[in-house]
């Protein structure tokens, strides 16, 4: 007992310097960092988990696009050089431009092309396909009476419109598509869609040979192409007003439809009129019907009517006054052609017919 009491106090003291507790040290474990230096996690946005925020990586660059383009401008600009390099793209783009016109069948205007017939064909080729699947259920058959008459017309005038009977892309076909559409079309490589809706305001086969000679006047003209020509103008210029004047993209594409596509579509159509017409009266069809079939069609549209401005195709009533200017050679055209006989004996016939009913 003597012994153990001697040895007491320094157990006891070493039991509490183990069994209290000690403040860790300052030197062993590191400190962290303050939380304004500490960086932002990122959270990463799955689209399958709700998201209410999604935080941005700090520091991302920036992309600032039309300070950018409008710099380098700045920066060509005091190039000393600069006026040559101007007028040098402007010799290259010019001799381009030129290089590549030609002239419009029929009615001889010059125009910018830089498609090739292969390709306009192979373009055709798509979109017959595409017709097709879209309206092949509702394609009239070969013996239906529509669609006899409608071919019938047509084989009457391709002879006269300067193409190739036989057809490069696969030769001329019609459909006519059951459908109340007032509506014709026609795909390069020589198919015609015919709708049953026009053929009440087209009345007789004078009208008809009226609607199938402008559609096939687009291929003799080759206004595909041309508009696909159009385009690749368009897109630079749409691009430039993008990038460097800082114009949108939909809105320069808008302000050059308004200024120069509509425009050059109605050019088209009117130069398809023209070509049409000449075609049927060569064809032996009266020119006059084409004048009717179109005031018929405006009583149609009535106030409905597109303004011109606005539309692709000029207003019936501006075709109608063109036709009449157009009128008096396509009357000469139908006296030269082979039909002239047959056609003064039809009118000895109705003549004499009309004289002697009583």
């Amino acid at each position: 007992m003597p012994l153990f009491r001697s040895f007491a106090p320094r157990l006891s003291a070493s039991l509490r310097s183990i069994l209290s507790p000690r403040p860790p040290s300052t030197q062993s474990i590191p400190r962290a960092p303050p939380i304004h230096a500490r960086p932002r996690p990122q959270r990463i946005s799955h689209p399958n988990i709700p998201q209410s925020r999604t935080y941005r990586i700090p520091h991302s660059p920036r992309y600032h696009r039309f300070s950018n383009s409008r710099a380098f401008v700045y920066r060509w600009s005091q190039s000393p050089t600069f006026y040559y390099q101007v007028v040098g793209l402007a010799t290259v783009v010019g001799g381009f431009y030129v290089y590549n016109l030609e002239t419009v069948p029929v009615s001889g205007r010059r125009r910018f092309n830089i498609v090739t017939r292969e390709l306009e064909l192979d373009m055709g080729r798509q979109m017959f396909e595409g017709v097709m699947r879209d309206m092949g259920g509702r394609v009239l058959p070969e013996w239906d009476p529509r669609t006899r008459r409608v071919k019938g017309v047509l084989e009457r005038l391709i002879p006269n419109s300067g193409l190739d009977v036989s057809g490069k892309g696969g030769g001329w076909e019609v459909r006519v598509i059951e459908a109340p559409e007032a509506n014709a079309f026609v795909i390069p490589g020589g198919k015609v869609f015919v709708f049953t809706g026009i053929l009440p305001i087209c009345e007789t086969d004078d009208g008809l040979a009226a609607v199938l000679g402008h559609e096939i006047a687009h291929n003799v003209a080759h206004h595909a192409a041309e508009r696909m020509s159009q385009m690749g103008l368009f897109m630079p210029l749409i691009w430039f007003l993008d990038l460097f004047v800082g114009i949108p993209g939909a809105a320069s594409n808008v302000l050059l439809q308004l200024g120069f596509g509509m425009p050059g579509s109605r050019r088209q159509e009117a130069e398809a009129d023209y070509i049409g017409l000449m075609m049927m009266a060569r064809s032996c069809y009266d020119p006059e019907a084409a004048i009717a079939l179109w005031a018929r069609m405006q009583e149609k549209e009535g106030k409905h009517a597109v303004p011109q401005f606005l539309s692709t195709h000029p207003s019936s009533y501006n075709r109608q006054e063109k036709m009449r200017e157009w009128l008096e050679e396509a009357r000469d055209k139908r006296a030269q052609s082979d039909c002239a006989p047959l056609i003064d004996f039809a009118d000895q016939f109705r003549t004499t017919f009309v004289s002697q009913r009583w």
